[in-house]
């Protein structure tokens, strides 16, 4: 009876891990105080999953930042900058690299495929020397077996580790990161024999990149590392898990090909056409890892639906090859359902959160092996059903409107170029002018006030009065500041998805269903269930409010329907686009009622925009059309001197800028300023934009603050590419998690450095 779990949340239950590393880096706690909480969190784990009788427990999921920066210190792959001179890689060497330091800036953080974590990308040269430098991996081993617990200790594979990579700064763009695969595998071939010394019998590989469109020469590096380690690999049973897709034919017969391995772990969920692959031919004596619970979504699973795939696949590999596993990590879902007391009964019922999957992984390998828990499979069956007709799912006129896009493509009447004429003459901004993303500083008080309100200790009217006084403090800070396009600060919101999702039907929140997004940031994804609408406005309220406080333009901020998307956990029982056209409709309603109460700036952030993208390049235009169509949606039924700004994050915008234009919003705002102006290279080469911009010219993300003199030197650099008349110069990212003292001299410094660049700019006229 064999049960598998890829890996498992580190944030704790109730985010103590988060907790623990803040006060750490604020310097409240001591190291030794954060590896407390830290070994705790492990130690429960084990034990919960060891209780729950799962046979192939992870070792080494656990990360205090993540697993590819942790893959990084293990092999010593150390950027010179932080001057870590050789030894055991510490936590100073470690969170510098994740978080920069007072003198150096953070290594970059990127998406982690189309998920919404983020990991901390390796930069490699050719001169690089790997080493070993740190040994997580056996230490967590050693210390689950001290506890009694046979673990799984999981590596990410030395294949996916350097296509997951990036040329260091300096090196050419051209430079092969496979070239290294010769360098890193005696780091790896050490880690093996410690870990088989310490007594492990099983380790896993995850190389998740082989569900992406490989070229031969990619693939031959999979042959190639695993006939390399294959002596280091016997007396070791070795699980290579890939998942988020399914993989390609020939990714399939590499990977069933490889040297010294001994079981395959598939998605099933995302991957579905892996199962024809499997029925195809699946090499005999090896165990496969069906990944038949979904590791990226809250639904509770189709138990009898994935037991008739997994007996089916049983006939092909053999009843004791066969282990049910999750289809990824379970880092992507929330922790435990059991700390939801206040969720809604029926919908609870539809529900599985990590700890719960384990759950039913088991209960599906019990099931196989002939020891089927009627009584749970009876009430999965019966949540499934109510789910199915519900009539808090469907909403008819909702389902008619969404049906009735199908016609148009929803374009604003008038070409962005003399838009931008129209709203010029109406906003009357000077030349690079200047805006923030949305967000201000979330104090603590701000806080306070929120929950106040919130476990009704304040009154409504007490509440209101605190946030406009709030509204009209960053108001006034931004007049100070000088700043052109102002924003209103979002005290009310507590995040920029679940805050619309609250004044939205089809959609429930969780208190505790945090998820990591990357280090110690937790998001807290809202589930939308059922049919999507907006019951009254939403936000003009306070954007009105705010307008009344100011001449200058006032910012109206929502989120798109895109990102309210990919940033919740989604109904899986209709297709993403329709949910996406519902939320559109919704959005739409309220860009209008904005216009209609006098707000001439409307920003919808579509930050998630890429990330939605497929793995698969077969699949990408479908989805951006889609998506591209939704937010054009949203705005289509403006004037023309109405202000449409989108802001979007994190982007290899390279590949999709086409798609961007096509949004034909008047302005937009890139996040950019971790990835070094490859952004600007697009526009290099070409690209002709004539739309607004403003690439991001500080990292908010680092507590760093940037001069004057550095601001500007960005912005020269933007100029080199873009025309003056159509960039913005602004924040790459909302300011919420920063804090008013950098915050201040940050803006001032931003400020400064356009009014610099304006006076040479007219004195070069």
């Amino acid at each position: 009876m064999a049960s598998h779990i890829v890996g498992y949340p580190r944030v704790g239950p109730k985010r103590e891990l988060k907790f623990a590393l803040e006060s750490f880096w604020d310097g409240k706690s001591s190291a030794e105080d954060l590896q407390k909480v830290a070994a705790d969190l492990r130690a429960s784990i084990w034990k919960q999953m060891s209780e729950a009788g799962i046979k192939y427990i992870p070792s080494n999921t656990f990360s205090y930042y993540d697993q590819v920066l942790d893959t990084t210190a293990m092999l010593g792959a150390v950027p010179p900058r932080y001057g870590w001179n050789g030894g055991e890689i510490g936590f100073d060497v470690y969170f510098s690299m994740a978080r920069g330091n007072a003198s150096v800036p953070a290594m970059e953080m990127t998406k982690w495929f189309d998920t919404n974590y983020h990991y901390i990308v390796p930069e490699l040269s050719p001169e690089i020397k790997f080493s070993y430098a740190s040994h997580k991996a056996v230490e967590e081993y050693k210390e689950a077996k001290a506890l009694g617990v046979e673990t799984v200790p999981v590596l990410v594979g030395p294949v996916s580790y350097l296509l997951l990579s990036k040329p260091a700064k300096g090196v050419e763009k051209s430079f092969s990161l496979l070239s290294l695969i010769g360098s890193i595998l005696p780091v790896y071939k050490e880690v093996l024999a410690e870990l088989k010394a310490a007594g492990a019998t099983w380790v896993q590989f995850d190389e998740p990149t082989l569900v992406k469109d490989l070229d031969a020469h990619q693939l031959q590096a999979f042959t190639h590392a695993y006939s390399e380690l294959e002596s280091s690999l016997s007396g070791l049973n070795v699980v290579i898990e890939t998942y988020f897709a399914d993989v390609t034919a020939e990714a399939f017969k590499t990977l069933t090909g490889l040297k010294g391995v001994t079981g395959y772990g598939f998605d099933l969920v995302r991957g579905t056409k892996t199962l024809d692959l499997i029925k195809g031919g699946f090499p005999s004596g090896k165990y496969l890892f069906a990944g038949v619970v979904d590791g990226r979504n809250i639904w509770a699973n189709d138990l009898a639906s994935s037991l008739s795939t997994l007996e089916a696949l049983e006939g092909i590999v053999g009843k004791d090859k066969l282990v049910v596993s999750t289809s990824c990590s379970l880092l992507h879902t929330a922790v435990d359902l059991v700390n939801e007391t206040k969720l809604d009964k029926e919908i609870k019922s539809w529900l599985a959160f990590a700890a719960q999957k384990v759950v039913e992984v088991n209960a599906l390998a019990k099931a196989l092996a002939g020891q089927k828990d009627e009584a749970f499979f009876t009430a999965n069956a019966g949540a499934q059903a109510s789910r199915r007709s519900s009539p808090r799912v469907t909403n008819e006129a909702v389902q008619k409107a969404a049906a009735a896009l199908k016609g148009s493509d929803h374009r604003r009447a008038t070409n962005v170029s003399s838009r931008l004429d129209a709203q010029q003459k109406k906003l009357n901004l000077p030349a690079l002018p200047t805006t923030t993303i949305g967000s201000f500083p979330q104090t603590l008080e701000l806080r306070r006030v929120r929950r106040e309100y919130k476990a009704k200790k304040i009154s409504e009217e007490e509440y209101v009065n605190a946030i406009k006084e709030e509204i009209k403090k960053v108001v006034k800070l931004q007049e100070e500041l000088d700043i052109d396009v102002l924003v209103h600060g979002e005290p009310e919101r507590n995040d920029m998805v679940e805050y619309f999702g609250e004044q939205l039907s089809g959609f429930a929140f969780t208190v505790n269903g945090w998820v990591q997004s990357y280090g110690s940031r937790c998001v807290k994804p809202p589930i939308i269930y059922g049919d999507v609408s907006r019951p009254k406005p939403m936000t003009v309220f306070w954007s009105s409010f705010a307008q009344s406080t100011t001449k200058r333009p006032m910012k109206g901020m929502l989120t798109g329907p895109v990102t309210i998307l990919n940033w919740s956990f989604v109904r899986n029982d209709q297709p993403r686009f329709e949910t996406c056209y519902q939320i559109a409709l919704a959005i739409k309603d309220e860009v209008e009622d904005l216009e209609k109460a006098g707000i001439t700036v409307i920003q919808i952030d579509e930050a998630a925009l890429r990330e939605g993208l497929p793995l698969r390049k077969s699949e990408e235009a479908f989805y951006l059309n889609w998506a591209v169509h939704s937010f054009r949606i949203t705005n289509c039924g403006v004037q023309d001197t109405t202000q449409i700004h989108t802001h979007m994050c994190y982007s290899n915008f390279n590949d999709i800028i086409h798609s961007i234009i096509d949004m034909d919003a008047d302005v937009i705002t890139i996040e950019n300023s971790r990835s070094d102006e490859k952004l600007l290279s697009v526009f290099r080469e070409g690209v002709k934009y004539g739309a607004g911009i403003g690439p991001g010219v500080y990292d908010i993300h680092s507590p760093r603050i940037p001069s004057r003199e550095e601001i500007a030197d960005r912005i020269n650099k933007m100029l080199a590419v873009l025309e003056s008349n159509i960039l913005w110069v602004n924040p790459d990212c909302g300011l919420k998690t920063r804090k008013y003292s950098e915050v201040k001299p940050a803006l001032s410094n931003m400020v400064a450095a356009a009014k610099l660049l304006r006076s040479q700019l007219a004195s070069a006229k």
